[in-house]
């Protein structure tokens, strides 16, 4: 399923963090027409997933979803995805970069480069939501305390954007439990004035990794038996420069090694 948005914030420097607000929004949220209720409780979500420091600090990312690798510098741009034997090697600020199959240069490789770069912003986004509920381009709204599929109450906060991503028409609720601030459940819309959601999931599994929390779990509320897992997460502060010039697949169970 296409996901909507990896939004455009993440080409800015990171933003210093104020002494008098421990996670200020990204260049570009839409504080004024957001909900201040919603705002509060994206903020205690971004504390229970590790901090605004430990996401800013956070350097280098990986994970497999739909059976693709992606490995992304998330301080330089660069970023790394894999299916089969295609290789992209892409800088997401700049759009620039390379693509391989079987170890050999493609050219043109417009297309690819594409393709890798829209993967960053889909597969990006379902990794990364809870982190980026003030983001540029994003209005936080509050629907009030809804139960979520596991009978337990959740905190209803609604996402829409503008002039962000590559499907700004998109929409979300995000349900972020009361008990634990996490982000637990979400319903996708294609059009943001949708009455019904094109699909929900739960977000399951949380575990910390290198200080920040990630859900490896996704599964669809309406077909329990559709489970979405996203693998070979994981946080590091160093890789080696091969990771982002090495034209042949790499093993994502091994990176860091």
């Amino acid at each position: 399923m296409k996901s909507s948005i990896f939004l455009v914030l993440l080409l800015f420097p990171v933003l210093a963090l104020a002494q008098d607000d421990p996670n200020p929004p990204m260049e570009g949220f839409n504080i004024e027409a957001s909900d201040s209720r919603a705002i509060e409780i994206a903020d205690l979500v971004m504390a229970s997933m590790g901090g605004r420091q430990a996401w800013d600090q956070t350097r280098y990312l990986s994970w497999t979803l739909f059976g693709q690798d992606h490995v992304w510098d998330k301080w330089t741009g660069m970023f790394r995805w894999q299916n089969d034997s295609t290789v992209v090697l892409v800088n997401i600020h700049t759009r620039e970069g390379q693509a391989f199959i079987h170890g050999d240069e493609v050219q043109p490789s417009e297309e690819l480069l594409a393709i890798a770069y829209r993967n960053w912003i889909n597969a990006g986004y379902w990794l990364m939501l809870p982190f980026k509920l003030k983001d540029s381009g994003v209005t936080l709204g509050y629907k009030g305390e809804e139960m979520m599929s596991n009978g337990e109450k959740a905190h209803v906060l609604t996402l829409q954007f503008e002039n962000v991503g590559l499907t700004p028409g998109n929409g979300y609720d995000v349900y972020v439990s009361t008990e634990r601030n996490l982000v637990e459940q979400w319903s996708f819309y294609a059009r943001a004035d949708s009455e019904e959601p094109n699909f929900i999931r739960t977000w399951e599994g949380y575990k910390s990794y290198g200080g920040i929390m990630l859900a490896d779990t996704r599964v669809d509320v309406t077909d329990p038996s559709n489970v979405r897992t996203l693998n070979n997460l994981g946080v590091y502060s160093e890789l080696s420069d091969s990771v982002f010039e090495n034209p042949n697949r790499i093993n994502l169970s091994t990176l860091g090694e």
